[in-house]
């Protein structure tokens, strides 16, 4: 495989991740962001974000001499041949994509790239951004490639070796051969395309599992309706091949870095294009209906009644995080639900094996602890929010000796419904009827924790 000088501008989970795969895969790779904190951490091999195997492929790089780290954009790209854009792309008034971080590294790197350099914009970005992006530099020598990524967090190293595609938009050959050259062995399709079906490609697909996702949500509502099991639903949907097992959980809805984002986009961009994307618009609005479903299961399940007040009710919220895997708050489910149950008058306690400071606006009004028994501590009712693996594996019957009511609302469909019942638990889950209690009183009170401290906050 030929070497190639990469330059990645941007060190978030998509850059840092792109730049620390691709000295893997052997080329020269210099990563530049504007934090001079970052920098040196990552200089020091300590990766920031929470994404496995990313801090040995940052260690390994910067070991072999292969991978660097600069603060100066200007500096990364002099002796590049592949320019990577990694940038955020929040969204903006009234939905539209926000492309300001990217016009001004442009603005800064225009004069320093050289001749025949390849331009990739890798983060999201709405169809025409490849033009706009060749009118903002304002050189015939350089080529703009479109290269949408595809990752998950919590699995974007996996994702980033073992692609299912991968997508190269560009109206010349050549260039988008270039960049196809870069992932040469990791045994992928190419999808090569024009730039604005590359640039339509990402949010197309983020919109389908958007839609997937509130589809199997409305779905779970259903079976509640008519008495049926949302778990054998799915179980029997998911061997059809033309619609597959991913996506089909149902949960208190979708979130995290990308899909919020890049659905109102869609739809900003189909509003100015005079398309009424009705399909997409229901998307959302289920989406928002779920957040207070959630919090309607969880005002019945705490109070027996659906017009229950939670005033004053304790909360124990089990994840925070959008999904397990990562440590990433941006838009998540949990912090939604949680800021809807605020607003009913809870008082909430909170863990999460990823959060373990209180820095981000969405955790205000939520007492963090670092211990699960301390988020259980006299709970009227115990909310699984986040998937985390480890919650399974909790010593459910010990959690029943410190909550005030044994009631878990699983909102994730993560706990075995037995294991909850035998310790005592009702057990509320999406898409089936509540599960009893086998044995055990409604309300104990039990293990003393006073002399325990949470990690960050008090629970008090």
């Amino acid at each position: 495989m030929l070497t190639r000088s990469v330059a990645v501008i941007g060190t978030g989970y998509v850059g840092l991740t792109t730049g620390a795969c691709l000295a893997s895969l052997g080329h020269q790779v210099t990563c530049a962001d504007r934090d001079q904190a970052k920098v040196d951490q990552l200089r020091r091999g300590e990766v920031p974000i929470r994404e496995p195997r990313l801090p040995e492929l940052v260690t390994d790089g910067l070991a072999a001499g292969r991978l660097r780290f600069v603060v100066d954009a200007v500096d990364a790209v002099r002796e590049a041949e592949v320019v990577y854009l990694c940038l955020p792309t929040p969204m903006g008034v009234g939905g539209v994509a926000d492309l300001s971080e990217v016009e001004d590294v442009l603005a800064r790197i225009r004069d320093a790239l050289p001749a025949g350099c390849v331009v990739v914009n890798k983060s999201t970005v709405p169809v025409g951004t490849a033009t706009r992006t060749r009118q903002l530099l304002g050189r015939d020598d350089l080529a703009v490639v479109s290269n949408p990524e595809f990752l998950r967090e919590g699995s974007a190293v996996q994702d980033f070796m073992n692609p299912d595609r991968i997508v190269v938009g560009s109206d010349r050959p050549d260039s988008a051969d270039r960049v196809v050259a870069l992932y040469a062995g990791l045994g992928a399709p190419a999808v090569l395309t024009d730039v604005a079906s590359a640039e339509l490609m990402k949010y197309a697909a983020n919109c389908f599992l958007a839609m997937k996702v509130s589809y199997v949500n409305a779905i779970a509502e259903l079976c509640e309706r008519l008495d049926a099991n949302v778990r054998d639903v799915t179980e029997g949907m998911g061997y059809d091949p033309r619609i597959g097992r991913s996506f089909l959980s149902p949960g208190p809805g979708w979130g995290g870095s990308c899909l919020p984002k890049d659905v109102h986009a869609l739809l900003q961009a189909s509003d100015e294009a005079d398309f009424e994307f009705r399909l997409l618009r229901a998307t959302i609005d289920t989406n928002e209906r779920q957040f207070q479903r959630i919090v309607g299961k969880i005002r019945l399940a705490a109070t027996g009644s659906r017009q229950g007040s939670l005033r004053k009710l304790r909360i124990g919220l089990l994840g925070l995080t959008f999904k397990a895997g990562t440590d990433d708050l941006r838009d998540s489910p949990a912090l939604v639900v949680a800021a809807l149950l605020r607003q009913a008058g809870a008082d909430l306690q909170g863990y999460d094996p990823a959060v373990t400071a209180p820095d981000h606006p969405g955790l205000a009004g939520i007492a963090l602890a670092d211990d699960p028994l301390l988020a259980a501590k006299d709970a009227d009712v115990l909310v699984v929010l986040t998937e985390w693996p480890e919650f399974r594996d909790l010593d459910w019957a010990r959690l029943a000796e410190v909550v005030a009511n044994r009631v878990v609302v699983d909102a994730r469909n993560l706990l075995d419904p037995g294991t909850l019942s035998r310790a005592g638990f009702s057990y509320h889950s999406l898409g089936s009827a509540p599960r009893r209690p086998e044995a055990g009183p409604r309300r104990h009170q039990g293990l003393d924790l006073d002399d325990r401290r949470s990690g960050s906050r008090p629970l008090g």
